[in-house]
């Protein structure tokens, strides 16, 4: 009876804990994102801005529970692998007080219509000074995508036109609005203050305060100066741009906190010291800066390219079935680490992750699974999830999940894919419209893994080489899915 009265009481401070999360939840998601760049106007009551769940958007780790006083977030990225370096150890102290809020910024330049898997980290950074109840301003380079950062580039990026820079613009602040949902992040873009900013202005206010010998010292000039392709004056001036851009921030915005990965120190310093030399603010009143590591695999190789380029987060890029398998195929040896970079779970929770990959009996890929439902989860929202376990589940050869054509759909741009006639499909044998789809190269081939039971047609294994495509074989009147073992497939569709 005690026990079973004490499973009770347990049981109902559970429920009343998670009623507090949901109204505190409720209150957080009637924010408003902040959108001031006029060309974004456009799109801020689209259905992009639809906020995702208030309750992923407020996952809280232990870490973030403090009384009366921000939670460190310095100290949060650092015991989560999140920290390079900061400008001053000052920067740890403000991040405790409860009498400043900090208000960050990190830069995004438009160069691809989507944002990437390494410009995630810059996002969940932003979102950890959130979470510890700071502000944050993600800012979109229009001007600063028009000259290109030399930093980690070997040769000069190619120059964009205007169509394709507002293109990119908006592809990239849908992201956000899918992101941040309803949490309160102001999206600027940098073109707004240097579009009436003239040549001889920019020498007067903010060249006249660089030396030259301390911007060719930056890691990035120097390794660029010693290659074969040189540095041209637009680069070597790119520093100087985002510079003013946290000196512009400093003083119009109240922005005091610039973040960038590793690769972006050198960028980050030269505004810090801008601000420090033009505006000379109190000590009270300083600028920091704070790098977080660029995402590298065990074997030192770059995180975030696949055999086909780019993890995009934009899901018309790169769809969240597709998002998923990658995190999902993540090696053993660096699972643990992206859980503590890459999501907000509770480091106790990975802790004990950890422990289950030693113990007898652990299931392969269950850290796996975790950090893919994790990561996706917070790119493309729960209906994203969704579509993407749906999907992987039923692909699954042998799975009990019936497909539907919506399903098939979701994966036929991640898969090989044909156009038949209808009368190229139907009383067809499997063995010839396998041939036909491109799944075998012969016909041989195909009739030595039927028998070996490799043969799938929507998921069925089939044995019978007999077997001819009958109407109710096609999926909803539009697909069939083809399968040889459990990776090679063809969605053949009905033309």
């Amino acid at each position: 009876m005690a026990a079973a009265a004490a499973a009770a009481a347990a049981a109902s401070r559970t429920l009343l804990c998670f009623h507090q999360k949901l109204i505190i939840s409720s209150i957080y998601s009637t924010t408003t994102s902040k959108i001031t760049h006029p060309f974004l106007q456009r799109i801020k009551n689209s259905a992009f801005f639809s906020s995702i769940s208030c309750v992923h958007q407020l996952q809280s780790d232990p870490q973030t529970q403090t009384h009366g006083r921000h939670p460190n977030v310095v100290d949060i990225l650092e015991r989560r692998g999140l920290l390079e370096s900061i400008t001053s150890d000052n920067l740890r102290s403000l991040a405790s007080s409860n009498e400043k809020t900090l208000k960050v910024y990190c830069g995004f330049d438009p160069t691809a219509e989507s944002l990437h898997l390494g410009n995630l980290l810059g996002i969940i950074v932003l979102s950890w000074f959130l979470r510890c109840g700071h502000q944050a301003v993600a800012l979109i380079g229009g001007a600063t995508a028009r000259v290109g950062d030399p930093s980690g580039k070997s040769i000069e990026r190619p120059e964009l036109d205007i169509d394709t820079l507002e293109k990119n613009i908006l592809g990239i602040s849908k992201t956000f609005s899918t992101i941040f949902g309803s949490s309160n992040v102001v999206i600027l873009n940098n073109y707004d203050w240097w579009k009436d900013f003239s040549f001889l202005d920019f020498l007067k206010q903010v060249g006249r305060f660089a030396r030259i010998g301390t911007m060719i010292a930056k890691e990035s000039v120097k390794k660029r100066l010693e290659s074969e392709q040189g540095l041209s004056f637009t680069e070597f001036s790119y520093q100087l741009l985002q510079g003013y851009d946290f000196l512009y921030l400093f003083q119009n915005k109240g922005v005091n906190v610039q973040i960038g990965g590793s690769d972006q120190w050198g960028n980050i310093t030269a505004g810090t010291e801008l601000i420090r030399k033009i505006l000379q603010p109190d000590s009270d009143n300083e600028a920091y800066g704070l790098t977080f590591p660029l995402l590298l695999k065990s074997d030192g190789s770059k995180f975030g390219k696949s055999e086909d380029g780019a993890i995009w987060l934009s899901p018309s890029m790169l769809s969240p079935y597709k998002f998923y398998q990658y995190f999902f195929s993540v090696p053993d040896a660096d699972v643990i680490r992206f859980l503590r970079i890459l999501t907000f779970l509770d480091l106790e929770e990975i802790d004990e992750l950890e422990k289950d990959m030693k113990r007898p009996g652990y299931v392969p890929n269950t850290a796996q699974q975790r950090l893919a439902e994790e990561v996706t989860r917070f790119v493309h929202g729960e209906d994203g999830l969704n579509e993407a376990v749906k999907a992987t589940e039923a692909l699954r050869p042998g799975a009990e999940t019936k497909l539907d054509w919506k399903t098939i759909e979701a994966i036929a741009e991640d898969v090989p894919s044909c156009s038949l006639a209808y009368d190229q499909v139907l009383n067809v044998s499997l063995v010839d419209l396998s041939v036909s789809a491109g799944l075998f190269e012969s016909k041989s081939a195909a009739r030595r893994l039927l028998k070996q039971g490799g043969v799938y047609l929507n998921n069925n294994r089939v044995d019978s080489e007999s077997k001819r495509i009958e109407p109710q074989d096609i999926v909803d009147d539009k697909v069939l899915l083809l399968s040889a073992g459990k990776k090679n497939k063809v969605v053949v569709r009905i033309a």
